[in-house]
């Protein structure tokens, strides 16, 4: 008679070699897991390098300004740039001012700065 090996449909037949590891999904998910996360890790330690100096900076010489009856922010770069680029100031006032948009109303104080 012939002799019947059953074999766990499971289980594979073949040995691992001794000293070799096996991953399972699980242990995959694990090793991504972190392999993402130390990169991350060496992002952040390198993103967060400080790029200010010990030199303290000078600031940019202003002044105050108040929006008369019928003055458009137009007119107002128009007068502090010359013959310079009225639209660079423009864009230099709203941001000294933190404004949103050119709409300036009458006896509104904005900073300016002094030069063109």
């Amino acid at each position: 008679m012939s002799t019947i090996t059953a074999t766990h449909p499971l289980r594979p037949t073949a040995h691992a070699r001794p000293g070799s590891v096996r991953l399972t999904r699980r242990g995959r998910l694990v090793v991504v897991a972190l392999a993402v996360l130390t990169v991350l890790a060496v992002g952040v330690l390198f993103a967060s390098g400080s790029v200010a100096t010990d030199e303290p900076g000078t600031p940019e010489p202003t002044r105050v300004v108040q929006v008369g009856v019928g003055d458009t922010l137009w007119d107002i770069a128009a007068g502090l740039a010359g013959d310079g680029d009225t639209r660079a100031m423009i864009d230099r006032i709203e941001e000294l001012n933190a404004l949103d948009s050119g709409m300036v109303v009458a006896g509104q104080k904005l900073v300016v700065p002094i030069g063109g």
